[in-house]
């Protein structure tokens, strides 16, 4: 067993973490997540009403008795979330852990903390890494250029975002972006982090409630499969490479406003993809890793691969390296 501040932070088993994930963070995949001993997070805003996010909270705990979390992404929209709501939401359910994403979690802090609840923030970079930490999360979920969704504008991919991050952050902090497989997590751990989040690798789980020709494109796919959308207008966004987004990339070149690209991105055009399995019916978030996945196992299987593969390799081959 791999034990870390992390894994003794949150009370979970493995140092692995299932990110909240637009329309993927449903009490099937967190719930499965945590019973194979790894960290799931419900994604808040998936649910339309915070009164939905109590009704899915409630559904996932009837499918685990293990630590799970929800995320929380705080970013401006043309139509203001009520977040103030479903934090409370979240703090009326009991949950204890929240990852929060986006712009910076300040305001929303004391309410949380007066809860009894710890804070993981998803940062892309080291001086937003600092900040938050300066302002009280309790740990840190650091995002390369690799990872699906917003990878930041920075473009610094984890060989060096990670250990740069690490010289300097002194709260437990996780690798996102690129992570699939035991050597990830390896690597993860030697690179100054305590575990790894995962995004598009638990996709490709049975327990994904998305369509299944979804996670055989994930599958048939490699590292050459993304598309970065919104460049130009610095929101950058990591998705699957498929018609629209290339058609929203040569809109782009074309000077376009967001305002005409916007309804060829819309996030419910995703939505749609993950139920239909309509692979180009939109946008939809895919990671460099694709070019690591080559199965779609359960959860429980895959955590448990993962770990067992690490710890070999730990005693295995690196032992042995050190020897020689």
């Amino acid at each position: 067993m791999i034990k870390t501040r992390f894994t003794e932070m949150f009370g979970i088993k493995h140092p692995i973490v299932q990110g909240g994930m637009q329309w993927v963070g449903r009490a099937e995949l967190t719930s499965a997540v945590a019973n194979a001993g790894a960290l799931g997070f419900l994604t808040g805003l998936t649910q339309p009403t915070p009164d939905d996010l109590r009704k899915e909270i409630k559904r996932c705990r009837e499918m685990t008795d293990q630590p799970f979390g929800v995320n929380l992404t705080i970013l401006p929209t043309l139509v203001p979330r009520p977040y103030g709501e479903y934090i409370d939401a979240i703090i009326d359910s009991g949950i204890k852990i929240v990852e929060t994403a986006g712009n910076n979690p300040k305001p929303f802090l004391p309410k949380m903390k007066e809860a009894g609840i710890k804070v993981i923030h998803k940062c892309t970079s080291v001086r937003h890494g600092i900040s938050a930490e300066k302002v009280g999360v309790d740990a840190i979920s650091m995002d390369g250029f690799e990872c699906a969704g917003h990878p930041g504008e920075d473009d610094v991919p984890n060989l060096v975002l990670l250990p740069a991050a690490a010289n300097v952050i002194k709260i437990p902090m996780i690798a996102s972006g690129g992570f699939a497989d035991a050597r990830g997590l390896v690597a993860a751990l030697a690179l100054g982090c305590e575990g790894v989040n995962m995004g598009t690798r638990f996709m490709a789980t049975k327990e994904a409630p998305i369509h299944q020709n979804v996670k055989e494109k994930i599958v048939s796919s490699d590292e050459r499969n993304t598309a970065l959308i919104l460049r130009t207008m610095r929101n950058t966004s990591r998705v699957y490479g498929n018609s629209v987004a290339h058609k929203a990339i040569e809109m782009e070149g074309e000077g376009k406003t967001i305002q005409e690209i916007g309804p060829y991105v819309a996030g419910a055009k995703g939505k749609v993809v993950y139920e239909t399995g309509d692979l180009e019916h939109g946008i939809w978030s895919a990671g460099t890793c694709m070019g690591l996945i080559n199965d779609i196992p359960t959860c429980k299987e895959l955590v448990e691969r993962i770990v067992s593969e690490a710890e070999e390799m730990i005693r295995g081959k690196l032992a042995k390296a050190i020897a020689a």
